[in-house]
């Protein structure tokens, strides 16, 4: 089996970041590139009975599949002849994450991006990288924001 490098994608220009540095090891490693996107729903959407209106819930589903495929084609572009594949999964982000590699032993390497927060923000946020790292079984690549020049 070939190896696996997986990254946690979000709409943010780090994870954007961290897609083209997961493509890259990826190709490096002979390996295939899971991208994942965790869609992080509300404690109360899991107490029954919750009823979206229309197809709420359906269109935003939707929605995540249509920008899971940008990102696929936005990889294969970075590095064409990669083998990329896509999964979403609902819940925490960080505990899904883990979930995820703790599932595939053929996942060698995570690869996220941060936002950078600092202090309070960090503090009353949390960092979903820090924990993954904390939690992973494997390595876990954090791709820093770039810098302005």
């Amino acid at each position: 089996m070939s190896p696996r490098v997986l990254c946690a994608i979000d709409s943010s220009e780090s994870a954007r970041n961290a897609m083209h540095v997961a493509a890259h090891l990826a190709r490096d490693r002979d390996g295939t590139l899971e991208l994942v996107h965790v869609q992080d729903r509300p404690l109360w959407t899991n107490e029954p009975p919750v009823h979206f209106p229309g197809d709420l819930r359906q269109a935003s589903l939707e929605a995540v599949a249509r920008d899971l495929e940008l990102w696929r084609r936005d990889a294969e572009k970075c590095v064409p002849g990669l083998p990329v594949v896509t999964r979403t999964a609902g819940g925490s982000a960080w505990d899904q994450i883990v979930a995820i590699a703790n599932a595939d032993p053929t996942i060698e390497v995570i690869v996220m991006g941060t936002h950078g927060r600092s202090g309070v923000a960090r503090a009353l946020i949390g960092s979903v990288a820090e924990r993954v790292a904390r939690h992973a079984p494997c390595s876990v690549l954090v791709v820093r924001p770039k810098r302005a020049h």
